[in-house]
């Protein structure tokens, strides 16, 4: 049976199904249950769910409160993941495998909204609010200036940011789905994205994080941060990716040099001797490592080095250039060097190691090449602060001082690079491809994230939980204090009872882990629309 026929059958067959899809999870779902139930539960997020195409994270089953990354308002659209973007993406994967042109025109909608959102350079922020500047004004001045941990919400900026890939995901989107269907009505905020990508980029090859640039929030005496070059949370590398996308499905061969000016930086940004690793951020004029929020200090990064350690990697796979590789035996020498003692995991919850890993702190600071611990004191944004010392007990809980790392492992993985074939390499290179790739037919692969030792549901476990309703009501990950105003001034407070939690007082709007609260997850909606997608494949 065609694929075609399969899907009219299953809508004929459904318009007589029950509500409840099948119960018994143990027999292997047809087709046609996996195809109503993808339907249904698409058509409740679309219609009950979105506002005009926008999502936010989670959401209570009466829609009296939801989360983006902190709480949002019912009019707002959240862009980080699992977000707007990520419906989107999920929805054109739907569509590649039903050709079922309702979850084209799903996405459709969905990117629709999404350009609503974007700020005039191209880019956009976490999020935006339908209801309008003066709404989105009013919940930073409130929820988000007292989200004691998640500073970068607690100051109303007006631009772009490409923090968490908000911007990425967005432009990401667009462009696969305009190259679906060459819809000349995405071109143009397509296009506006990839100018903001080049604009925003400084001319030694590094992105701020926020764009255009600011420089009005300095923050408890300290410079702003945002225009700092940034490679926390993947900004540089998440950049490049997406402009060789551009580079390689559009075949804009403009690209080529901006893409190489990054990747050259990204290398030269590994500091000298004994500190051979890279920083979170950099200042633009003199690339020396920088500060940014309160709990992330001015350092050289273990974790961050070896992210980028294995970027250079890939970049040597990419281009076949030796420059990549050549200072990789110093990274492994100054993380070899940082070791603490094994016994110590223990006291900062970091068991068990590998036989083969070791304990580093995050932070070394560049001047003293000592490691920087991060503590906090007090209940909230008012009467708390963070620090900085050698102490290793009681850190904060939201954002670990450690990391564990393998340097035999990274030995290995710089060994299989030395054996690779150069010139076989540069003939392979993506730079060698300009508009010839299209984009891969699933955005989504394999089976999504789950806790070690948990297996994901089965698709009859999927469609017998959904209710009559449409929805998978689940536990939602995490939940927030409603908001109430700080009482006036507070003095600073040496209260360290919330030094390791996720949250303050009950005037901290920081989000944390919830098992009670029930409600709809748009990342559990996707997860499982994953899992059915997969089925239908198995099924054809």
């Amino acid at each position: 049976m065609s694929k075609l026929l399969l899907i009219a059958c299953a809508w004929l067959m459904g318009m007589a199904a029950t509500a409840q899809g099948i119960q018994n999870t143990e027999e292997e779902p047809s087709a046609e249950d996996v195809l109503r139930t993808m339907h249904r539960a698409t058509e409740y997020m679309m219609d009950e769910v979105s506002v005009d195409g926008g999502f936010v994270w989670n959401y209570l089953p009466d829609f009296s409160r939801q989360w983006g990354e902190l709480e949002a308002r019912r009019s707002m659209v959240w862009l980080q993941s699992p977000g707007t973007p990520d419906v989107g993406q999920l929805l054109l994967d739907a569509y590649h495998a039903t050709h079922d042109e309702y979850y084209y025109q799903c996405a459709r909608k969905v990117a629709l909204c999404i350009v609503r959102g974007q700020h005039e350079s191209g880019g956009w922020n976490y999020m935006f609010d339908l209801a309008g500047t003066d709404s989105l004004r009013s919940w930073y001045a409130t929820i988000g200036r007292q989200a004691w941990r998640l500073e970068e919400f607690q100051h109303y900026y007006g631009n772009a940011t490409f923090d968490d890939e908000a911007t990425k995901h967005c432009a990401e989107f667009l462009l696969r789905l305009y190259l679906e269907k060459r819809d000349a009505e995405l071109l143009v905020p397509l296009r506006k994205a990839i100018g903001f990508f080049l604009t925003s980029q400084y001319a030694n090859g590094g992105w701020p994080q926020r764009y255009p640039l600011m420089h009005d929030h300095p923050f408890r005496g300290k410079a702003d941060y945002s225009s700092f070059v940034t490679l926390n949370d993947n900004v540089m590398a998440e950049n490049i990716d997406f402009l060789l996308q551009c580079y390689t499905q559009l075949g804009l061969d403009f690209l080529c040099e901006p893409i190489l000016r990054a990747m050259h930086l990204m290398r030269d940004l590994q500091q000298p001797l004994p500190l051979a690793g890279w920083a979170d951020q950099y200042t633009p004029d003199d690339l020396l490592p920088a500060h940014a929020r309160s709990y992330e200090p001015r350092s050289v990064n273990t974790g961050t080095t070896v992210n980028v350690f294995l970027l250079m990697i890939e970049y040597y796979r990419m281009t076949g250039d030796p420059s990549y590789l050549r200072r990789l035996p110093e990274a492994i020498t100054f993380l070899e060097k940082q070791a603490l003692p094994r016994e110590w995991a223990a006291k900062v919850r970091r068991t068990p190691l590998q036989d083969d890993e070791i304990l580093v702190p995050r932070f070394i600071d560049p001047d003293s090449h000592r490691p920087l611990y991060v503590h906090r004191r007090g209940s909230n944004v008012g009467n708390g602060a963070y620090y900085t010392d050698e102490v290793i007990e009681g850190t904060i809980g939201h954002y670990s001082s450690f990391a564990t790392v393998s340097p035999s492992r990274l030995r290995q993985i710089l060994d299989e690079a030395y054996r690779l074939d150069r010139a076989e390499l540069e003939k392979s290179s993506p730079f060698r491809q300009c508009g010839s790739l299209a984009p891969e037919k699933y955005h989504y692969k394999g089976t999504g994230r789950w806790r070690q030792g948990q297996q994901p549901p089965t698709p009859g476990t999927i469609i017998a939980s959904m209710d009559g309703k449409g929805r998978w009501i689940v536990p939602l990950r995490q939940i927030s204090h409603p908001y109430q105003p700080l009482p006036g001034h507070l003095d600073e407070s040496h209260d360290t009872s919330y030094g390791q939690t996720m949250c303050g007082d009950l005037y901290d709007t920081s989000p944390y882990e919830n098992r009670e609260v029930k409600g709809i997850s748009t990342q559990t909606y996707i997860q499982n629309m994953v899992l059915l997608i997969r089925s239908i494949e198995g099924l054809e």
